[in-house]
C-alpha cells in the first residue's frame, strides 16, 4: 500500500477549465514518467481513462505544482478501459475490444507522445484485460486470466514483437519499482510476487504468494501481521520511533463507528473534511507517515469512510500537521463503518506496498481468508537477489515476543551495525600490524582447469587427434593476470606437447564446420604462416565453455573489459560471428605502422552477414534474412555468459538463411534431359561450382548451431532468369546459363534451396519493418567540431529501393523514420563519405552520384550516373573522406580519380588490386578490404583481413598490402576509426595542410 504524507488538503482536481462542470468519470489513473531521458527534475505524467474509454492527459504536473494547469484529451483509435505509464516513456493502453494501444514519440520536448501503435492480444479468442508496464517490460492480463510477458520492449522499440505466456493465472498485475512485478491470483486472491526478476531475465522465474493475513488480531494487540486500518501487511523493521504511541483498537476508530452506527455528521462537515474511498483518516497518535491510501473494492464502491472531527478524538490532541483529507470531486459522499486500526506502528516490510482486500465491511473470523483485489508495488523497491520475508509465517512467537521483537527501530539497528562494523575494521587494523614486516608466503595463484578435446594434427597422418588440454592461470600480488594454454599429445608413444602463451593470441575464432564443434587460436606468428591452432570440443556446451574462458583470459591479459569503443573496427567471418578490435594510434600511423596481424580480436555477442559503425558509437547490423539490427551498447551474449558478458542490453536474436545445391542434367537423344552424364560431367547434384557432390539427403546445414526450418524447394530467383520449372540452360558445363532452351543448349541446372535458422542472444535489437542488403553511416573525423546532432544513415532496400534513416543520434541510434528516395532501378550498394558525398551501386552494376546531399537536405536532389569501368559490372561501393573505391563482380578493387569539390563526381577509374571480396574506407581515408586468397608459409587462407599501407594525400591509392588475420573473415568496416597519432597527425597537416570536404 502506498503511503502518502498530506502536508496540506487535499483539493479536487477539475477534469475542464470550468471548475464549476462536474468532472468526467475517471475509470484508470497512472502516473509515471519521472524518468525520461533529459526531462526536468520533479517533472511527472498523469494519464487518466474515463468511463467513456476516453484518454487524457494532465498537463504541467511537477513537484512544485502537483495539481498541474488542465486536462488534455488524447485521440485514441478505440474506447479505452484501462492506462499504464513507466517510469521512462512506456505508455501502454487497454482497449475495450482486446487490443492495446502504444503511445510512441514519448520524449521530454513531447511528453504526451505524437501517435498510437496497435498491438494485437496473444490470441484471438481472449482479449487484453489488464496491463501493467515498467521500464523495459509490459505484462499482461487476457480475458481469459493468463499471464503473458512482452518480449523485446524498450525505449526503441515501445511495441516489443512477441508475446510469451507465463504460468498461473492472475486477476491484475502491478510492476513496481526495478521492474519487479506484483499480482492477484485468480482462484485464491492471494497476493504473489514474482520471483528471479533481474535485469537479465526481466520475466523472472516464479510466482511466491506473500503472506499477509490478519492473524485474528482484531481483538488484541500483539501479533505481528495487524494493521487492519491500513489492510496490509508489516514485515521486518519499524520506521516509526519507539517514543511515538501507537494507536490501539479503541483510540480514534471506534470513536468513528459509534458515530456511524449513532448520529450523521451533517453537511457541511462532510464537505469540508472528506475522506478518500476506502480510506481512513489519521487517528490520534498517528503521525502523518502512517496515513495510508487505499483503493475501492467490489463490495466498497461508491462508499466513503468518515473522518472524525478533531475534537471528538479520545486520546492525545492531533498535532497541527494533521490536517483532514478531502474527497476528490463527490458530490454527496457516503458513510460506511470504519474499521479499527490496528496497535502496531509501521513497518518498512511490505508497508509500501498497496493492497486491498475484497469485503472489508465484513467482520473476519480466526480461520478467515482475505480476498486481495489490487496490488501496487510502486513505492516498494525490491533489489534483484534480495532476501525477502514476506513468504513464511514466524510461527512459534508468542505475541509479546513478536511485539518486542518490533519495537527495536530502524534508527538502533543503524547505531548497531555502525559500531559492530568500526570494532571489526579496528580489529583488522590491529592484528594485520602485527605481520607487517612478514615476507609474502606466496606471490603468485595459480589456477588450472583441464579437460579433453581433439586437436588438428597439422602434419602427417594430418588428421583430428584425442588431446588433454590444460589452462593454467597466473595472479601475482599486484592482481595481473597471465595465462597459459598446454596440449599434451601423443607421437609414437612418446608425451610431447605444445603451449600457447594467452597475452600473445590475437583471436579465437569459431570454425564452420559441420560435423564438429571446432574453433582456431591465433598468434601473430600463426597469422603470418596461415597455421592456427585448431580445437574441437566433443560438444557445443564445451566448445562455449571453452571459448567464453579462454576469450577472458585473453581479455584478461590485455586488460580489455566492457563494451567496444566507439572508433572499434567491426568484421565479420563467414560464420556469421561478430568481432572487434580496439585500435591503437599507431595503427594508422605513417611512422612507426603496427602490423595488422598483432591487432587483437574479441568475439561479441549476435550473428550478422555485415556491419557497419561510426565513430560516434552507433553500429547497425544486416543479418542474413535481411533484417536489421542496432547495437544497444552491451557485449557478450550467445556463449558468451558471467564476467564475459554485460548484464544488461543483450537481446535474444535469431537469423534465417538459405542452403543451395544445384541439380545438373545432359541431354540425352533418346531420353531427352537426364541425369546420366558424361564421365568427365559435373556431379549431377552439386554445389555451384560443380565440383563439391551436394545431394538432398547428404547436405547438412553449415555447422551444428543451425536447425532445418524448412523443406527443399526450387529458387527461381538465380542470376540469368529460369523457365517456368526452374531449369537453367547452357552449351556445356561451366558456361553462361540462361532461362530459356535453344537449339544448341545440352545441358541444364535447376537451383534447390532449403532455410535454417539459428538462435542466439546478443547485444543488438531488431530495426523494424523494413528489410535491408545494404547499409552506410557517415564517419566523421575526431576534429570534426562543428557535428551535427542527426547522423546521416543510407541503407538499400532488399527490394532495391534506396532509404534515408531520419533521426539517428547517439541517444537514439535506431532513429526514427524511413526516407525513400526515388530511384528508376534496383540498387545494390550505397555508401556515404565524411562530407555527405553519397554514391551507390545499381544491380546491372552501374554507379550513381546523389548530389546535393547536407545535414539540413538529407535526401538531396537528384542522381547522376557515373560510367562503370570498361567491361566491368560494379558490386560495392565505399566512399571515405575523400576517397571512392569500388568493387566489380570479378573481385577487382577501383579508385575514383578527378575528385574535387568543385566536381565531386571524378574523371575516371583507375585499377588499384583483384582478389577483393569487400572493401571499407575509413574517416582517414584508410582502405581495408577483404582479400580473396593469401598465401602463407603453411597454407592458402581464403577471407583475410588486409590493410592498404603507403595511403597519403598526394597518393591515395597506396602502395601495398599489409595482411592481418584470416581466414573465413567475410566483411570489415573501418569507418568508426579515426585514431591516428599525433605526431603523424600534426605532420601531416604541416605538409599538406588541412582536408577539406
Amino acid at each position: 500500500m502506498e503511503l502518502v504524507c498530506p502536508a496540506a488538503e487535499v483539493d479536487p482536481i477539475p477534469s475542464k477549465d470550468d471548475p464549476k462542470e462536474l468532472p468526467d468519470p475517471f475509470n484508470d489513473l497512472s502516473v509515471g514518467g519521472w524518468e525520461i531521458t533529459e526531462e526536468p527534475v520533479g517533472r511527472l505524467s498523469v494519464w487518466a481513462v474515463s468511463l467513456q474509454g476516453k484518454v487524457w492527459y494532465r498537463e504541467g504536473v511537477s513537484h512544485p505544482n502537483p495539481e498541474g494547469s488542465s486536462w488534455s484529451f488524447v485521440d485514441t483509435p478505440g474506447e479505452a478501459v484501462q492506462i499504464s505509464c513507466g517510469p521512462h516513456d512506456l505508455l501502454w493502453v487497454t482497449l475495450w475490444e482486446g487490443q492495446a494501444l502504444v503511445r510512441e514519440g514519448i520524449n521530454r520536448n513531447n511528453p504526451k507522445g505524437s501517435s498510437w501503435s496497435i498491438v494485437e492480444p496473444p490470441g484471438s479468442e481472449n482479449g487484453i484485460m489488464h496491463v501493467s508496464v515498467g521500464v523495459s517490460v509490459v505484462w499482461a492480463i487476457t480475458k481469459d486470466h493468463k499471464v503473458w510477458f512482452r518480449r523485446g520492449v524498450n525505449s526503441h522499440n515501445p511495441c516489443g514483437t512477441s508475446w510469451i505466456e507465463m504460468v498461473g493465472e492472475m486477476m491484475m498485475v502491478n510492476v513496481g519499482l526495478n521492474d519487479q512485478v506484483w499480482g492477484v491470483g485468480c482462484e485464491d486472491r492471494a497476493v504473489y510476487f514474482r520471483q528471479g526478476v533481474t535485469p537479465s531475465e526481466l520475466s523472472g522465474k516464479t510466482w511466491k504468494a506473500i503472506v499477509a493475513g490478519r492473524e485474528n488480531d482484531r481483538s488484541h494487540s500483539g501479533s505481528s501481521m495487524s494493521l487492519l486500518s491500513a489492510g496490509c501487511f508489516f514485515g521486518d523493521e519499524v520506521r516509526v520511533s519507539g517514543t511515538e504511541s501507537a494507536p490501539n483498537d479503541t483510540d480514534g476508530s471506534s470513536e468513528v463507528e459509534r458515530r456511524g452506527s449513532e448520529q450523521p455528521l451533517p453537511e457541511e462537515s462532510l464537505d469540508s473534511s472528506r475522506s478518500p474511498k476506502g480510506s481512513l483518516a489519521p487517528g490520534p497518535g498517528r503521525t502523518p507517515e502512517c496515513a495510508v491510501d487505499t483503493a475501492c473494492s467490489a463490495e466498497d464502491k461508491g462508499k466513503a469512510v468518515e473522518a472524525p472531527s478533531p475534537e471528538e478524538h479520545s486520546g492525545p490532541a492531533a498535532t497541527p500537521a494533521e490536517l483532514p483529507w478531502t474527497n476528490i470531486d463527490l458530490k454527496e459522499p457516503k458513510k460506511v463503518t470504519s474499521h479499527p486500526a490496528s496497535s502496531f506502528p509501521e513497518t518498512t516490510g511490505l508497508s509500501s506496498l498497496g493492497l486491498f482486500p475484497l469485503g472489508m465491511e465484513e467482520p473476519y473470523g480466526a480461520d478467515d481468508h482475505l480476498l486481495w483485489a489490487w496490488v501496487s508495488g510502486a513505492g516498494c523497491a525490491v533489489e534483484a537477489g534480495s532476501a525477502l520475508k514476506w513468504f513464511t509465517v514466524h510461527s512459534g512467537l508468542s505475541p509479546s515476543v513478536q511485539t518486542l521483537s518490533l519495537s527495536i527501530t530502524p534508527a538502533q539497528t543503524a547505531a548497531w551495525r555502525k559500531q559492530i562494523f568500526q570494532q571489526l575494521t579496528e580489529r583488522t587494523k590491529r592484528e594485520l600490524e602485527n605481520f607487517r614486516h612478514y615476507e609474502q608466503a606466496v606471490e603468485q595463484s595459480v589456477w588450472v582447469k583441464t579437460g579433453a578435446v581433439q586437436w588438428w594434427c597439422d602434419w602427417k597422418p594430418h588428421k583430428w587427434v584425442d588431446v588433454r588440454v590444460a589452462l593454467e592461470q597466473f595472479t601475482g600480488h599486484d592482481g595481473a593476470r597471465d595465462s597459459i594454454l598446454f596440449i599434451y599429445y601423443l607421437v609414437h608413444e612418446e608425451k610431447k606437447y605444445l603451449h600457447v602463451f594467452l597475452n600473445e593470441v590475437t583471436v579465437l575464432v569459431p570454425i564452420l564446420n559441420e560435423a564438429k564443434h571446432s574453433f582456431a587460436l591465433y598468434t601473430p606468428e600463426r597469422t603470418r604462416q596461415r597455421w592456427p591452432v585448431r580445437l574441437a570440443a566433443a560438444t557445443e556446451q564445451d566448445m562455449n565453455d571453452w571459448l567464453a574462458l579462454l576469450s577472458l583470459s585473453c581479455c584478461e591479459s590485455r586488460k580489455i573489459h566492457g563494451r567496444p569503443s566507439p572508433q572499434a573496427i567491426w568484421s565479420i567471418t563467414c560464420k556469421g560471428d561478430i568481432f572487434v578490435s580496439e585500435p591503437c594510434p599507431d595503427l594508422e600511423g605513417h611512422e612507426h605502422l603496427l602490423p595488422c596481424d598483432q591487432m587483437f580480436w574479441r568475439q561479441m555477442g549476435g550473428h550478422l552477414r555485415m556491419v557497419e559503425a561510426n565513430s560516434r558509437g552507433v553500429v547497425w547490423g544486416i543479418g542474413y534474412d535481411h533484417t536489421a539490427w542496432v547495437y544497444t551498447g552491451g557485449y557478450g551474449g550467445g556463449c558468451f555468459q558471467g564476467l564475459a558478458s554485460s548484464t544488461s542490453n543483450i537481446y535474444p536474436q535469431s537469423d534465417v538463411k538459405s542452403v543451395y545445391i544445384y541439380e545438373n542434367q545432359r541431354w540425352n537423344p533418346v531420353t531427352g534431359y537426364s541425369s546420366r552424364g558424361l564421365p568427365t560431367d559435373r556431379y549431377m547434384w552439386s554445389d555451384v561450382t560443380g565440383l563439391q557432390e551436394c545431394t538432398k539427403a547428404g547436405t547438412k546445414p553449415p555447422s551444428l548451431q543451425w536447425t532445418w526450418v524448412s523443406d527443399w524447394f526450387v529458387d527461381f530467383s538465380v542470376p540469368g532468369g529460369t523457365d517456368p520449372e526452374g531449369w537453367q540452360y547452357a552449351s556445356d558445363f561451366p558456361a553462361s546459363y540462361h532461362g530459356y532452351k535453344m537449339m544448341k543448349d545440352f545441358v541444364r541446372r535447376r537451383c534447390w534451396a532449403r532455410k535454417c535458422k539459428l538462435v542466439t542472444s546478443g547485444p543488438w535489437l531488431e530495426v523494424a519493418p523494413i528489410a535491408l542488403g545494404d547499409v552506410s553511416i557517415i564517419p566523421e573525423s575526431p576534429d570534426n567540431s562543428e557535428r551535427e546532432h542527426n547522423i546521416a544513415l543510407w541503407a538499400v532496400s532488399d527490394k532495391g529501393d534506396i532509404l534515408c534513416r531520419l533521426g539517428v543520434s547517439e541517444l537514439n541510434p535506431a532513429g526514427s523514420s524511413w526516407l525513400h528516395i526515388g530511384t528508376d532501378q534496383p540498387f545494390a550498394s550505397v555508401s556515404i563519405g565524411a562530407c555527405y558525398q553519397v554514391w551507390a551501386v545499381a544491380r546491372d552494376g552501374s554507379a550513381f552520384y546523389r548530389g546535393s546531399v547536407s545535414p539540413s537536405q538529407p535526401a538531396g536532389d537528384c542522381w547522376y550516373h557515373i560510367p562503370s569501368p570498361p567491361k566491368q559490372r560494379l558490386t560495392q561501393v565505399s566512399v571515405g573522406q575523400t576517397s571512392v573505391y569500388a568493387l566489380d563482380e570479378n573481385g577487382n578493387l577501383w579508385y575514383r580519380a578527378g575528385i574535387t569539390p568543385s566536381y565531386p563526381q571524378g574523371s575516371s577509374w583507375e585499377h588499384v588490386s583483384n582478389n577483393v571480396r569487400k572493401v571499407s574506407v575509413g574517416p582517414l581515408d584508410q582502405v581495408w578490404v577483404i582479400a580473396n586468397k593469401v598465401q602463407g608459409s603453411h597454407s592458402l587462407s581464403r577471407g583475410t583481413v588486409c590493410r592498404r599501407t603507403g595511403v597519403q594525400p598526394r597518393e591515395p591509392k597506396g602502395q601495398g598490402w599489409d595482411y592481418g588475420i584470416g581466414g573465413g573473415w567475410d566483411h570489415i568496416s573501418v569507418r568508426a576509426n579515426a585514431t591516428v597519432g599525433t605526431h603523424s597527425m600534426s605532420q601531416e597537416q604541416e605538409t599538406h595542410g588541412p582536408v577539406c570536404c
